[in-house]
């Protein structure tokens, strides 16, 4: 079930952050593919986060600079457009109902929470964790928090070739998705599914309960976003 965009819910500002940091994380992947590849792998060692680093040292200058230069690095073209597509679709709407300044802080911190989640379930890993879905995953919470009766078109493909849209409420979309990654999380505990660049699923859940957190929170302070469901 893959995204393609959200249904009748217009910002009332341009998302320039979201754009931003899309921008950003582009221009970070295309300068690793300048690298040679022995090259680009000390880079994740150094410059990201490695949870059996981060456990031995905490608290250091080096351990904050990894954690936030990891949201910036990806393994590959399709890690970062899978990325990319979540945070086009879901980050304006965010975007545009924290404000900027907030919606950095929301996805600067889903993302160092992302990263301590890790760490903490797989503390003994010993392989870099790089890319920007903790942090996304924390916009995600945020989205299905904000709104969760939007409705999302969803392509499905059917024999691996046809591809059809359903247009599903958000509620559905995104809690799908973080129970997918619960489920694949504890399946996952015990198995060294690191050691071959696997998927890092305690950050996802660490990421998006960061963020709706966070977004249930400011609700308490200022009133949710008034959405009119068409049914279109």
């Amino acid at each position: 079930m893959l995204p393609i965009s959200t249904i009748n819910n217009p910002t009332r500002r341009t998302p320039y952050l979201t754009y931003g940091l899309i921008l950003a994380n582009v221009l970070v992947f295309l300068w690793e593919t300048t690298k040679p590849l022995g090259e680009l792998n000390t880079i994740f060692y150094t410059m990201s986060v490695v949870p059996c680093e981060i456990a031995r040292s905490p608290f250091s200058l080096e351990t904050v600079a990894d954690v936030f230069r990891s949201m910036f690095l990806h393994a590959s073209w399709l890690h970062l457009l899978g990325n990319i597509l979540y945070l086009w679709i879901f980050g304006s709407n965010v975007e545009d109902w924290f404000g900027r300044r907030a919606f950095l802080g929301l996805y600067l911190g889903s993302g160092v929470v992302a990263a301590l989640a890790q760490t903490v379930i797989h503390a003994q890993a010993c392989v870099p964790l790089v890319g920007a879905s903790g942090a996304i995953a924390g916009v995600l919470g945020a989205f299905l928090v904000l709104y969760p009766g939007v409705r999302v078109r969803v392509g499905v493909i059917f024999l691996r070739f046809f591809m059809k849209t359903f247009r599903i409420p958000a509620l559905f979309v995104l809690g799908y998705w973080f129970l997918l990654q619960v489920f694949n999380g504890v399946t996952s505990l015990g198995a060294d599914t690191l050691s071959g660049g696997g998927v890092a699923f305690f950050a996802h859940i660490g990421g998006f309960l960061a963020g709706a957190l966070l977004a249930f929170v400011m609700t308490m302070v200022r009133p949710a976003p008034h959405v009119i469901d068409t049914g279109l």
